[in-house]
């Protein structure tokens, strides 16, 4: 069982742009949700995933990543997944001793930026960068699961 400690703030500005990796282009959907799980398939880049996530709010959640054919997954958005799917770049910006992920959404969810850190504890503290702004880890409007159900061009 896999444990993930994640934080996730709103990006202020485009001052990340400067130590940013080459984007990767992400697309998601997702299969189910309930209270207990949400169940994804992803692809990004030329890897995709299928991944089970406990639905908890806050920076704790189980996860559970397994790999599957790229071929495999793009059945599955295109015929298994609600809509909209998920579509989004994720740029990596290394700041201090931690690498953050920078998401800039498109489709459905044009317009939000958000960035998240992954923690070994949630004591470890770590550095903002001048981009980041409030946090929303425990605002389930900003999980990706919600936004299918609720894409941010409608708040």
């Amino acid at each position: 069982m896999g444990i993930e400690i994640e934080r996730k703030f709103l990006v202020i500005n485009d001052n990340w742009r400067k130590e940013a990796s080459e984007g990767i282009h992400y697309q998601q959907g997702y299969f189910t949700t309930n209270e207990l799980c949400s169940i994804r398939v992803r692809i990004a880049g030329d890897k995709a995933d299928l991944n089970i996530k406990s639905a908890t709010l806050g920076i704790f959640r189980t996860e559970y990543d397994y790999p599957i054919p790229v071929k495999d997954a793009k059945e599955m958005l295109q015929n298994l997944c609600t809509r909209p799917l998920i579509e989004k770049i994720r740029y990596l910006v290394p700041h201090e001793q931690h690498t953050w992920e920078v998401d800039v959404f498109s489709g459905q969810n044009e317009g939000l930026v958000v960035a998240e850190i992954e923690l070994a504890t949630a004591e470890q503290s770590f550095a903002k960068p001048d981009w980041i702004g409030k946090e929303v880890s425990s605002d389930p409007r900003y999980y990706n699961v919600c936004l299918v159900k609720h894409p941010y061009r409608n708040w």
